[in-house]
């Protein structure tokens, strides 16, 4: 079976993520779930990152950016990423790693 261009994006994200160790999951949309979610969630050095992907020209939805920016406002980071802009994604991981892990420094 031939991955779909976002596909190719999502496992592009989660090979970074996975190279800088954090946690990452899909949101598995059902009956119960919201709507608009991310397409990963992930979180590294004890912050929350919402990662929306998309192929090509592809944009959010005006829901999903309303997550996006629910995501900023409440101290996490939020990303759009597709195939020319993983890199955007890279500046996030250093800048967190960077700031260190709260979790840590407040267990000191």
């Amino acid at each position: 079976m031939a991955k779909t261009p976002e596909k190719k994006v999502k496992d592009q994200v989660t090979k970074l993520l996975d190279s800088v160790g954090a946690y990452w999951f899909y949101p598995v949309m059902g009956g119960y779930g919201a709507s608009g979610v991310p397409d990963i969630v992930a979180c590294y050095k004890s912050v929350f990152i919402g990662i929306e992907c998309k192929a090509g020209s592809n944009t959010p939805t005006a829901l999903q950016m309303k997550n996006l920016n629910r995501i900023s406002q409440a101290g996490g980071y939020s990303a759009v990423i597709n195939e020319t802009n993983l890199d955007d994604l890279e500046i996030i991981l250093k800048r967190i790693a960077k700031l260190g892990d709260p979790l840590q420094k407040s267990a000191a």
